[in-house]
């Protein structure tokens, strides 16, 4: 597999039917072991599948799993760091980007501790709409169970001193390469035909 630590790659999450959702630009990948990807990012471009373009106002953190059906994205917010995972496919690799599928359903903690599962409706609307089977169902619902028992016992990646490491790792590197905040530069070309790869 081709390998990422310290380099800077673009996220993608498809729909079930293979329809591209959302990319995130320019992220940068600070930890890559056999299990799972750390990449980080602030005040990235984000591209929506209907070409609305904004930027992420918080640092974060995404952990990508290679055998999980979740991802994570944790947030710097005022009030502390949250948490937001979405349920999704394990990512594969191809020709520098991050690529998985999302399945609708999130899993929101808050800095409160509050845990809260959110677009429900949303799911049961694309799952008869795209024709999730019963297979995705069953391991979706069994991932929800899991997760919040790891946030409940904050174990990696819902770690608010491991994200807050991993993020102060991503300063330190990407101040000394000289390549900080907005990369859009790298990936200027593609706003012609990103969808077209």
């Amino acid at each position: 597999m081709e390998k990422l630590r310290g380099k800077w790659v673009e996220v993608q999450g498809y729909k079930h039917d293979g329809r591209m959702h959302r990319i995130w630009d320019s992220t940068y990948v600070i930890d890559e072991t056999d299990e799972y990807v750390v990449v980080s990012s602030k005040k990235v471009k984000v591209i929506e599948h209907d070409f609305r373009i904004w930027y992420t106002k918080e640092p974060a953190i995404m952990v990508f799993f290679k055998d999980k059906w979740w991802n994570i994205i944790a947030m710097f917010k005022k009030a502390g760091i949250t948490y937001y995972v979405n349920l999704a496919s394990p990512f594969i690799i191809d020709k520098q980007k991050i690529k998985y599928i999302d399945y609708d359903l999130d899993i929101k903690k808050y800095p409160n501790q509050e845990i809260r599962l959110i677009d429900v409706k949303e799911y049961g609307y694309h799952r008869k709409k795209y024709g999730y089977g019963d297979e995705i169902d069953k391991i979706l619902r069994y991932n929800i169970n899991q997760i919040k028992k790891k946030m409940v016992n904050k174990e990696f990646p819902f770690n608010d001193e491991k994200i807050k490491e991993y993020y102060k790792q991503f300063e330190e590197e990407t101040k000394k390469k000289g390549d900080y905040e907005n990369k859009d530069w790298i990936l200027q070309w593609r706003k012609y035909y990103f969808f077209r790869n």
